[in-house]
């Protein structure tokens, strides 16, 4: 009788997990094992680049890569994760409802902006977070030219200066001066909550990013959270009214809901805790990837981040573990100890830096140069080639040396 490896999303994780396990599937001869991914969409969403200008091209087919190394995709939905029977509820693309068995599970279904219930939030600030969220930004944007000059239409405002915060902000002076002309008076600033920029980038790259955003005419706004926002503003906790037609909510991501339906522990993020095969302690036959799953790096007390750096890696090592245990074979150690960053800084360049204290080793335009690589084409899919696929599949393949 066939068995199943069932994949949850065609994320950066999802895609690598259903490669590696073909991989191992096609090393050991095997025909009697599917691979099934599920996802609303057979493309990856390049989601590190929606920052950018242009976010509708930032997706990259699948279909042909599935196809060239056995890969059954199914567009939908998936609603309920059943552990007890090894099921899971799908809504089709075409809405109907359908129930699909698994003997091993990769739920690698990502995460979503964290959005509190703040007033006005939900109606009146944009995001980068998804692409339709990306592109709706976009368009209001290229809008701002039809209305008249003002302080708010002239401003942008970007709550929270982590990671994606900063890389936004960044582009947006030469974004709206693209936009509303070279001599346009444009503000820019970031509202963060802690009392430094960048907080969980530490104070290696601080100097760097804010001499960048200080040259690129950011402005930010330190010791204040967002406590409404309306259609020409927000008022900061501390009372502060600032005027934007422009807000762009940054702050924080949570893991997909579906951890919520799986009978384990999860941390503060809704990550699901696995163990050093990516496996769900307690749960036969689940394994947790990517921006789902909470994972040791290495042996110092290091976890995974919310980032594609670690999902590609997560992903390789859960697609081929959740097989290697079905063929009865000796799983891998996930293990992924050199971290790095390098965070765009628009038109001034971008800081790279390595290690978990994050020092500094490049910046300005040669970071840059660095970043683009990485954007346009480290992190996107091989050719379906299958044997280039599988290569690149392989979980020990070192990817940051």
């Amino acid at each position: 009788m066939t068995k199943r490896i069932l994949v949850v999303g065609a994320g950066f994780a999802g895609m690598w997990s259903a490669l590696s396990a073909a991989r191992l599937l096609d090393e050991q001869g095997r025909d009697d094992v599917e691979i099934t991914l599920i996802a609303p969409d057979p493309h990856l969403h390049v989601r590190p680049r929606l920052y950018e200008e242009g976010p509708a091209n930032f997706r990259a087919p699948l279909t042909e890569i599935f196809d060239a190394v056995g890969v059954n995709f199914v567009q939908g939905m998936v609603e309920h994760v059943n552990v007890g029977s090894r099921t899971v509820d799908v809504i089709g693309a075409d809405q109907q409802a359908l129930t699909l068995s698994y003997d091993r599970l990769v739920l690698a279904s990502g995460s979503r902006l964290f959005r509190p219930a703040i007033p006005g939030l939900a109606e009146h600030a944009f995001s980068v977070d998804q692409t339709d969220e990306a592109v709706e930004l976009e368009t209001h944007i290229h809008q701002l030219a039809s209305r008249p000059a003002s302080l708010a239409r002239n401003t942008v405002v970007v709550a929270g200066g982590g990671f994606t915060g900063i890389e936004t902000a960044a582009e947006m002076p030469a974004r709206l001066r693209a936009v509303l002309g070279e001599n346009a008076d444009v503000r820019v600033i970031i509202v963060e909550r802690a009392e430094a920029m960048g907080p969980d980038l530490g104070a290696g790259p601080r100097p760097v990013i804010e001499k960048a955003l200080g040259e690129l005419g950011v402005a930010w706004r330190l010791g204040a959270g967002v406590a409404s926002v309306d259609e020409g503003g927000i008022v900061t906790d501390d009372g502060e009214r600032i005027e934007s037609s422009t807000v762009i909510w940054t702050a924080g991501l949570r893991a997909s809901s579906l951890t919520e339906q799986i009978p384990s522990s999860r941390d503060v993020a809704g990550r699901l805790h696995v163990d050093r095969h990516l496996a769900v302690p307690g749960v036969p036959g689940v394994y947790a990837t990517g921006d789902v799953a909470c994972a040791a790096t290495d042996d110092e007390g290091n976890r995974t981040m919310m980032s594609c750096q670690h999902a590609m890696n997560l992903g390789r090592s859960a697609g081929h573990n959740a097989a290697a245990d079905l063929l009865g074979l000796p799983a891998i150690p996930y293990s992924q100890p050199k971290y790095v960053t390098c965070l765009d800084l628009g038109p001034w360049g971008a800081v790279y830096t390595e290690g978990w204290e994050r020092e500094v080793k490049m910046q300005g335009m040669d970071a840059k140069h660095l970043k683009h690589q990485i954007n346009s084409e480290w992190i996107y899919p091989p050719r379906a080639d299958r044997a280039e696929v599988f290569a690149a599949a392989d979980p020990l393949r070192i990817v940051v040396a």
